[in-house]
């Protein structure tokens, strides 16, 4: 019997339809659970051949145990060493160099400093920094974020260099980064899960939180929702992550990834809407017994995303990578909020809201995201 286990925190219903799902159609030889942890031994197994993490970013002994698990051959989904190393501005630079358009974006130390450093730790670090070239380089306005935050915490607007200092000095000990302003005539978060699996949604960062998903005029074209599709996988798969949002402002036609460091995102059916809920339980809880029908007691289970590949086999980072847009033929299926690709032929066929009328062309507006 293999299992298949899912660590939370304080969501329910994606947990427990996760679980409902996996055991109404993974068959006799495979089951799932809530993770259930009463001690950690070092290299000791918790007995999952899959476990999906959705709480270690906020408790770091699930952090330390799901390393132990995955040690031990444990399919952690996401892969936990490379969570532990990736941020959201490294995130950028690779995206450059992929060719995927992001903001320009700038990294900026902490305006403290750390704890048990002094000025004498800082001896590489210019006084004062090239402040003007930071400015001209990302404009403004701006956007100012943690370099590895999320959850919209401290993530400031700024109108000039003097908006700036002031909101810096807030900032304590927090590494952040200042990112141009992109004025979107479109927004779109996309799931992608198992780096091939993709639902595109029409996203109003705008909106209260439980109306974001709630957007009445339809995408602008089944190139642009090409475009995104693609994007989505060759950042997932050159990051790794088996689990994860990517999120798109769309300026002049052209798809920016504002935010993709995201391994465990918001899955709860009040804020994603019942149509998007089916489709990431059922995809997950697919995708999770494929993972443990695959399972090989023994080895290392994780995925290693395609940045690691290359540079274990010393290879140019996209010289030899296969194209994204290559990387799935699935059939598009245009839809008033997705542009998702069938994941198989078993997938429940989802439901089509009826068209609306398109209101009258919404006032731009500026990104503000974690």
């Amino acid at each position: 019997m293999k299992k298949i286990g899912i660590l939370f925190g304080m969501e329910r219903s994606f947990p427990e339809a996760f679980v409902k799902r996996v055991n109404e159609i993974a068959g006799k030889d495979i089951v799932a659970e809530f993770v259930s942890i009463d001690k950690i031994f070092q290299s000791e197994p918790l007995g999952y051949d899959v476990i999906i993490d959705r709480i270690s970013q906020d408790v770091p002994f699930y952090r330390a145990a799901l390393k132990n698990a995955a040690i031990t051959g444990t399919a952690v989904i996401n892969n936990p060493f490379w969570w532990s190393a990736d941020e959201k501005f490294f995130n950028n630079a690779l995206a450059v160099k992929l060719g995927v358009p992001v903001p320009k974006t700038a990294l900026i130390p902490s305006y403290d400093q750390p704890d048990d450093t002094t000025d004498k730790s800082f001896s590489n670090l210019a006084f004062p920094m090239d402040w003007d070239g930071i400015f001209e380089y990302t404009g403004f306005p701006a956007y100012m974020k943690p370099f590895d935050g999320g959850g919209w915490k401290e993530v400031y607007k700024l109108h000039d260099k003097e908006d700036f200092f002031e909101k810096h000095s807030q900032t304590k000990q927090t590494v952040m980064m200042l990112q141009e302003e992109i004025e979107f005539d479109e927004y779109f978060r996309c799931y992608c899960i198992g780096g091939k699996y993709v639902r595109i949604m029409q996203y109003e960062p705008r909106n209260p939180a439980h109306l974001r998903y709630v957007v009445e005029k339809g995408p602008s074209s089944e190139k642009l929702l090409q475009t995104i599709h693609d994007y989505v996988l060759q950042l997932n798969q050159y990051l790794g992550y088996d689990f994860n949002t990517v999120e798109f402002a769309v300026r002049d036609g052209i798809p920016y990834a504002i935010d993709f460091c995201n391994p465990a995102p918001d899955a709860e059916v009040t804020s994603v809407g019942e149509e998007n809920f089916e489709w990431v339980v059922e995809t997950s809880a697919r995708y999770a017994i494929e993972r443990a029908k695959s399972h090989v007691s023994g080895q290392d289970n994780l995925t290693w995303g395609e940045y690691i590949r290359t540079s274990a086999n010393h290879v140019p980072l996209i010289g030899k990578a296969k194209p994204a847009a290559k990387a799935s033929a699935e059939k598009k299926t245009p839809a008033k909020v997705t542009a998702e690709k069938k994941i198989s032929a078993k997938v429940v066929a989802e439901k089509k809201a009826p068209a609306k009328k398109a209101p009258a062309k919404a006032k731009k507006t500026s990104t503000a995201k974690k």
